[in-house]
C-alpha cells in the first residue's frame, strides 16, 4: 500500500511515515527541546515588555528594574531546565514503545495521545509559580505595578501554554499515528475540533483582550495616570495580541488544515485512478476519523477494483462495466453482430503424445494470442470451451465496423498462431448475422452470451476451415459487411467455392484469405 512519505504528517520536519525508531527518537527529542525552550523565551520577552516598558500608572523605578532584570533570565533558565529538559525526557520515557517499535497497551496509547496536554499542563504550572513570584517582587519594589505585573505573567503563561500544546501535538504526530493505528475506539470521545478551537480562541485572543481591559482599568483608577501611558498600554497589549494571537491562530489552523490536506491529496490520486494509497491517521479528533474513513473508502475501492478486474476477466470488461452500472438483467436484444470461432486441430492427438505440462503450455500460448487479438480489435471473448474460443464483435458494445474488426482479428490470429504456436494448427471461422445478445440463466446466476444462426455458422465454418489453405473460412456476408465500412479489409479476402454447412441443405457463400500464411 502506498503511503505519503515526505509530507505524511503535514511537514517535512516530522519525517516520512516509515522512518526508523532511532531517527524518530532523535527527531522528537530535538524538536521538543528546541521548540519548548523557544516558547519559554517568548514568554519571558512578553513579561519583560509588559513590566519594564508599559507598566501603567508610574515610571519603573531603578530597584524594580534591576530585580526584574535578574529574576527574569534566572526564572527562564530554571523553567527551561525543568520544563523543556525534564518534560522532554519524561515524554521520551513514556514513549519507549513507539521508539522501540513495540506493541503498546491501551494505557500506553492513551498516555501518548494525552502527552501534549500533559506537557502544556507542565508549562502552566511553571508559569503559575511565576505568577506568584513576580507580583511578590512588585510588592517589594513597586507596589503600584502589582496588578499589571500579575496580568503580564498570566498572559505570557497562557500564550506559552497554548503554543506548547500546539507544538507538542505537532511534533508528536508520528507517535499519535502509531497509537491510533487500528484503534478506532481511541478516536471516540476525545476533544473535538469545535471545543479545541474555542479553547484556543479563549487562550490566544480572549485572554490578551482581557489584559487590555485590565490595563485600562488600572490606568483609569491610578491617580498618576497619564493619557500617554494609557496609549502605551493599549499599543503594547495590542501588539502582543496581534503577534501572538496570529501565531496561535496559525498553529491552530495548521492543526486543522494538515489532516484535511492529506485527505485532499490522497483523493486527487484516487480520482486519477490510483487506489493503492492511504493517509497516516495522526489526529485524535473528527479529523482523524475523516483520515481513517478515507482509508476505509480506499480499501473498499481497491477490493471493488480487484473484484471488477476478476469479473471482467471472466465475462469481459464491457459486460462487467454494464453490470457495475446496473444495466445487467435477464433477457436480451436482437442485433446484427459478427461471431468468431477458433478451435485447435488434432488437440486430442497432441495431448496423448505430450506431457500435461506441455499441453498446458501450448494452450496458454494459444489462448494468449486469441485474447490479445480479440481485445485489440474491440471484440469480446465470450467463452472458453476446452480448446476452442467463441468471440463476439458488435456486442455488448455496438460497433458499426464489427465485421471488419472480426475479419482483421481472424487474419492476425491465423498469422500469429502459425508463427507462435507451430505445435498444433487451428481452424478459424467468422460469420455475420442477426442474433439475440443478452443474459441467460437465473436471477441468482446468469451469463452474457449470443444465440442465433451466426453462432452456429461460425462453429461449422471452423470445422471446415481446418481443411482449407490458411485455416480461415468466413461467410461472404461478413466480407460484404466489412466492405461497407472498411474497404481495405474486404480486399484481403477472395470468394471461394460455396460450402454446405452441417445441418443445412443450401450452400453458404464463403471467402478465404487472399494471401494465406503458410501452415
Amino acid at each position: 500500500m502506498a503511503m505519503q512519505h515526505s509530507s505524511a504528517f503535514g511537514s517535512w520536519l516530522l519525517g516520512p511515515a516509515d522512518q526508523g525508531s532511532r531517527r524518530l527518537r532523535v527527531r522528537v527529542q530535538l524538536l521538543l527541546t528546541v521548540l519548548l525552550v523557544v516558547t519559554n523565551v517568548i514568554g519571558a520577552v512578553i513579561v519583560a515588555a509588559l513590566t519594564l516598558v508599559i507598566v501603567p500608572g508610574e515610571d519603573v523605578n531603578r530597584e524594580f528594574g534591576i530585580a526584574m532584570a535578574i529574576a527574569t533570565p534566572t526564572y527562564v533558565l530554571v523553567a527551561v531546565l525543568f520544563g523543556a529538559t525534564y518534560g522532554t525526557v519524561s515524554a521520551i520515557r513514556g514513549l519507549r514503545w513507539a521508539l522501540n517499535d513495540e506493541e503498546p497497551s491501551d494505557e500506553e496509547r492513551q498516555a501518548a495521545l494525552r502527552l501534549p496536554w500533559r506537557l502544556s499542563a507542565m508549562q502552566a504550572v511553571l508559569w503559575a509559580v511565576a505568577a506568584v513570584l513576580y507580583p511578590i517582587l512588585a510588592i517589594a519594589y513597586q507596589p503600584r505595578a502589582v496588578i499589571s505585573v500579575a496580568f503580564a505573567v498570566v498572559i505570557a503563561g497562557l500564550v506559552v501554554t497554548t503554543i506548547a500544546y500546539l507544538i507538542a501535538e505537532f511534533i508528536l504526530r508520528p507517535v499519535a499515528a502509531r497509537a491510533l493505528d487500528g484503534k478506532e475506539d481511541l478516536r471516540r470521545g476525545r476533544m473535538g475540533v469545535q471545543r479545541r478551537m474555542l479553547i484556543f480562541w479563549g487562550l490566544g485572543t480572549a485572554a490578551p483582550t482581557l489584559g487590555l481591559v485590565v490595563g485600562a482599568i488600572v490606568v483609569l483608577t491610578s491617580p498618576q495616570a497619564r493619557t500617554t501611558q494609557f496609549a502605551i498600554v493599549v499599543l503594547g497589549l495590542s501588539g502582543i495580541i496581534l503577534a501572538f494571537g496570529l501565531l496561535v491562530t496559525d498553529l491552530t489552523a495548521r492543526s486543522v488544515v494538515n489532516p484535511l490536506q492529506s485527505v485532499t491529496d490522497a483523493l486527487t490520486r484516487v480520482r486519477d485512478g490510483d487506489y493503492d494509497v492511504a493517509v497516516v491517521v495522526y489526529d485524535g479528533t473528527e479529523l482523524g476519523t475523516l483520515q481513517a474513513g478515507f482509508n476505509d473508502m480506499a480499501q473498499g475501492l481497491r477490493e471493488r477494483e480487484v473484484i471488477r478486474d476478476m469479473f471482467g476477466r471472466h465475462v469481459g470488461r464491457e459486460v462487467a462495466e454494464a453490470a457495475a452500472r446496473g444495466e445487467v438483467e435477464l433477457g436480451g436484444e436482437t442485433r446484427v453482430v459478427s461471431v468468431l470461432f477458433v478451435d485447435l486441430v488434432s488437440s486430442t492427438t497432441y495431448a496423448t503424445e505430450h506431457s500435461p505440462a506441455e499441453v498446458v503450455g501450448v494452450l496458454n500460448r494459444f489462448f494468449g494470442v486469441v485474447v490479445e487479438e480479440v481485445d485489440r480489435h474491440k471484440g469480446l471473448v465470450n467463452k472458453f470451451m476446452g480448446d476452442a474460443v467463441l468471440a463476439i464483435f458488435g456486442a455488448p458494445v455496438a460497433d458499426d465496423d464489427h465485421a471488419a474488426q472480426a475479419l482483421a482479428a481472424a487474419r492476425a490470429m491465423a498469422e500469429r498462431l502459425t508463427a507462435e504456436v507451430p505445435e498444433v494448427g487451428a481452424g478459424i471461422g467468422v460469420a455475420t448475422g442477426e442474433v439475440v445478445a443478452g443474459n441467460i440463466g437465473d436471477e441468482s446466476r446468469f451469463e452474457y452470451t449470443v444465440i442465433g444462426d451466426a453462432v452456429n455458422s461460425a462453429s461449422r465454418l471452423t470445422d471446415l476451415a481446418k481443411e482449407v489453405t490458411g485455416h480461415v473460412l468466413v461467410m461472404q456476408a461478413s466480407v460484404e459487411a466489412a466492405g461497407d465500412a472498411e474497404p481495405d479489409e474486404a480486399k484481403r479476402w477472395v470468394t471461394s467455392d460455396p460450402v454446405t454447412l452441417r445441418g443445412r441443405t443450401d450452400p453458404t457463400p464463403v471467402a478465404i484469405l487472399a494471401s494465406a500464411p503458410e501452415a
